[in-house]
């Protein structure tokens, strides 16, 4: 089936694919206004439909909230134990190439914001930075002050301390860094892939 902006049956659809998208710092009304081709009070009353929609829905995870005028798709809290379970599990799990990539480009070019990481990675990074928070090794550093205030994104003092470093400063050199198959564990590597540490590094100097 073949969706085509602006029509009736499929704005719910729309909306929640471009709060996916947006991730955690999620769309102001005017925006997903503009990008689904609706007036603000359709589109409130189509947010109405979606919040129903999850609220009803028990084999959802998902809700939406709105917090400082933005729209966000969050998982209900009904399941903050779980996943606080989780944001406690060993962090020496395997981290896919995308996470690693992510936390490489963030620790390299920090404060910087999801859109500038998925800039540089040329793919949506919402997943892996949301991996990477539930996990402690990164944290929000504040807000650009630019259109729609993105949150900024820093490596955390956990971050320093499992990579046995006391500052930013001591981070690897890139020409030291091995290329790994696949997935790497961040306790038994570098914890950079060398592709992420060029991204990070060439992006310096367009």
């Amino acid at each position: 089936m073949t969706f085509r902006k602006g029509t009736y049956m499929n704005y719910l659809a729309q909306i929640e694919a471009l709060l996916f998208v947006a991730g955690e710092e999620g769309l102001s009304l005017r925006h997903l206004a503009r990008m689904v081709n609706l007036t603000p009070t359709a589109l409130q009353q189509q947010l109405e439909k979606l919040a129903k929609k999850y609220e009803s829905d028990e084999t959802s995870s998902l809700c939406l909230i709105e917090t400082a005028g933005c729209y966000k798709i969050v998982t209900k809290e009904i399941f903050a134990d779980l996943l606080r379970d989780f944001a406690k599990a060993p962090v020496n799990q395997s981290l896919s190439r995308a996470s690693l990539e992510v936390l490489s480009i963030i620790a390299y070019k920090q404060p910087i914001t999801r859109i500038e990481v998925d800039d540089i990675r040329g793919v949506n990074s919402s997943s892996a930075i949301s991996k990477l928070m539930a996990l402690g090794l990164i944290r929000e550093a504040g807000k650009k002050e630019v259109i729609g205030r993105p949150n900024l994104y820093a490596t955390t003092d956990y971050f320093l301390d499992f990579m046995g470093i006391n500052d930013l400063s001591e981070l690897i050199d890139v020409s030291n860094i091995e290329l790994v198959d696949e997935e790497m564990t961040l306790f038994d590597q570098a914890d950079f892939s060398e592709e992420a540490a060029e991204l990070a590094k060439n992006d310096e100097m367009v």
